[in-house]
């Protein structure tokens, strides 16, 4: 039995349903399903896309031309002639009502209208022009996820210039392995900020950055002494200086092509110095008009809220619900401060339609023993959507159990690389437990085999067929296409390979397996790493568990390491019951070779553990970017293992 079925009312008058009535006028056909409005999405681009400009009301000219080169990947080009700006889009919509909310843990809150929201951008558009920032310039900001940020991202994007941002917990090499890389004309970077109920400095993060990139810097005050900060600076001013000199006028907005460069966005670093993935401002605003409009069915007036880092791509992806007049709930901080139902004090206090958060914040509020279902009036919220790794059915059950019993439960998953979802939630159809409802719309997305061949119920590589407009435009310093080919293009001609190891279902959804380059092959099998995680962590004696393959006479074993519970030790009997969990629940070929106890896991800033960067310590290779993580310190309990000496 599915977990969750469409009303009729969504069926009939939801905006993807309404959609789907346009879609059969344009096509001359009767589109009845999702499947037939999928099919048409990718058999016909160019009307699609035009469609999706039109419903979403893009203020701008879509040229001539949809759609060019449309069957060669690296040579599509969509709307070439046409010219728009991505801030003005998302500054549609005035007036008294809340554009955005915030909260900074339980430390500071605020709400700003959309007049007042197109006010401050006005005033820092000025004061940008005035620094001389100017189409293609580059502007980067170490900030909290908090309105600031917001309006500083439009006032840059207004002037055709390009945004990029990470958190302030990045280490002062992992920001510069970023922000160097790309030299940025302006800095912009908060004095302190709250996490877990703790002050945290980063004043002396900010002037050793500062020094290196050599160009001015902006302090926005949060949680500090911006104005210390900005006087220590040879170059510094803070946000308040930097405006007060303007008043707040009619905004004007630079018309730019399709393609012009909108954001810069890194890979995670893991292995090497992050690749600089630049995303068009056309290609991004159609995507995620999709995406918001159509498969979250977002209107006008919403609350729209993703639990996000201004280092993650989630954080571009919620941004963009300004343009569909969505008001969006921001926090930043620690999501278990003081206890594990801050959010969902959040949700209930602003009435969110929408909840995102991670696979892993579910999994930690179900091991807290947390369930809103009981304490938390949540009847505003209709979709609550989960990515950054995959979902465990466990966790698709306990959304039902302990949350909300009649919300549609979307697991999503894309990457930075898309700065968006290849496969997400479908409101016209049901959701099946362990499963994300399907592709998306536009993406003539498919599972493939080892040698190109499409499969069905078996595991294969995510691929993409057709070009779609969020491809990156390039990656930064890569004048010949190199990069972005290997990163892409190598396994499959003129076909873009994601990287993830993935599996259609019997109810035409999709499991990911996680990351293909992460497989396990022992014997020549081909195992994701989630299949073993999913049976693991079900256990209370488990907090988390990584898992890799060793090289080990002639082959690979499977090594899975754990994180106990307090009080937990990694005993025989507890090893039984892990060996045999997995046995049962997955295969005999599941079964690791050693399981391990660490005290801790590596993570990324953005909550996803690292198995490639263990399986290079274990194998006694450095990892080149240890910046890249949360907690760098955790690679050292990986290092020369006497229990995988044997």
């Amino acid at each position: 039995m599915p977990l969750w079925k469409p009303s009729a009312d969504i069926l009939a008058r939801s905006p993807m349903a309404l959609f789907m009535k346009a879609g059969s006028r344009i096509a001359g056909r009767d589109l009845k399903s999702y499947d037939d409005l999928h099919a048409w999405s990718v058999e016909d681009r160019a009307a699609f896309w035009t469609a999706v400009w039109d419903d979403g009301e893009v203020i701008g000219e879509k040229g001539g031309v949809a759609l060019e080169n449309g069957e060669r990947m690296l040579e599509a080009r969509f709307f070439p002639e046409g010219r728009l700006n991505f801030a003005e889009n998302l500054l549609k919509t005035t007036g008294p009502d809340d554009a955005i909310v915030f909260r900074g843990e339980d430390k500071v809150s605020c709400r700003w209208s959309w007049d007042a929201l197109r006010d401050r951008v006005s005033k820092l558009q000025q004061a940008f022009a005035a620094m001389g920032i100017r189409e293609g310039d580059r502007v980067a900001a170490m900030m909290p996820n908090m309105p600031e940020t917001i309006a500083c991202m439009l006032a840059a994007a207004s002037l055709g210039a390009i945004w990029s941002s990470c958190s302030p917990d990045f280490g002062e090499q992992g920001v510069l392995d970023r922000f160097g890389q790309i030299e940025p004309k302006l800095f912009i970077a908060c004095d302190a900020y709250w996490y877990a109920g703790k002050l945290q400095d980063v004043s002396a993060k900010v002037k050793a950055v500062a020094g290196k990139l050599g160009v001015p810097v902006v302090v926005v005050h949060y949680a500090g002494d911006a104005e210390a900060l900005a006087g220590a600076l040879p170059d510094g001013r803070t946000l308040d200086a930097l405006m007060a000199p303007h008043e707040a006028e009619p905004l004007t907005f630079v018309p730019l092509p399709f393609r012009h460069p909108l954001y810069i966005l890194f890979s995670s670093g893991t292995t090497g110095v992050p690749k600089c993935i630049v995303h068009s401002a056309g290609g991004t605003l159609l995507q995620h008009l999709k995406e918001h409009r159509l498969h979250c069915g977002l209107v006008a007036g919403e609350r729209l809220f993703y639990f996000t880092t201004c280092g993650w791509m989630m954080w571009n992806w919620l941004v963009s619900g300004l343009a569909v007049g969505a008001t969006l709930c921001l926090f930043d901080g620690s999501p278990f401060h003081p206890d594990g139902n801050v959010l969902f004090d959040y949700a209930r206090d602003e009435k969110f339609a929408v909840f995102g958060t991670s696979a892993k914040y579910i999994d930690a509020v179900r091991k807290g023993g947390f369930t809103p279902l009981t304490t938390h009036d949540l009847s505003s919220l209709r979709l609550l959507t989960s990515t950054g790794s995959p979902l465990s059915p466990e966790g698709f059950s306990f959304v039902y159990e302990g949350i909300k019993p009649d919300v549609q439960l979307a697991s999503i998953s894309g990457g930075t690389d898309i700065v968006s979802c290849f496969v997400l939630g479908i409101p016209l159809r049901a959701v099946w437990r362990g499963e994300i409802q399907g592709p998306g719309l536009g993406l003539a997305m498919d599972v493939w085999d080892e040698d190109g061949h499409p499969v069905r119920g078996e595991k294969g590589e995510l691929v993409c067929t057709r070009a779609f407009p969020s491809m990156p435009v390039m990656f930064w310093n890569d004048p010949d296409g190199a990069k972005y080919r290997a990163a892409y293009f190598e396994r499959f001609d003129n076909i873009w390979c994601h990287g993830d190891f993935a599996e259609w279902t019997s109810h035409d959804g999709i499991i990911i397996h996680g990351r293909s380059d992460a497989t396990l092959n022992p014997g020549g099998v081909r195992i994701g790493t989630a299949e073993i995680y999913n049976q693991v962590e079900q256990l209370e004696e488990v907090v988390e568990a990584l898992c890799i393959g060793q090289d080990w006479d002639d082959d690979v074993r499977v090594v899975l390491f754990v994180r106990l519970a307090p009080g937990k030790v990694l005993g025989e009997a507890l090893e039984k019951t892990i060996r045999t969990k997995i046995r049962t629940g997955a295969s005999p070929r599941h079964v690791p070779a050693k399981i391990i106890e660490v005290a801790d896991i590596p993570r990324t800033k953005s909550g996803k553990i690292v198995e490639l960067a263990v399986r290079e310590v274990v194998h006694g290779r450095p990892v080149k970017n240890k910046e890249a993580l949360a907690n760098p310190e955790a690679l050292e309990l990986f290092a020369g293992l006497e229990a995988l000496k044997s």
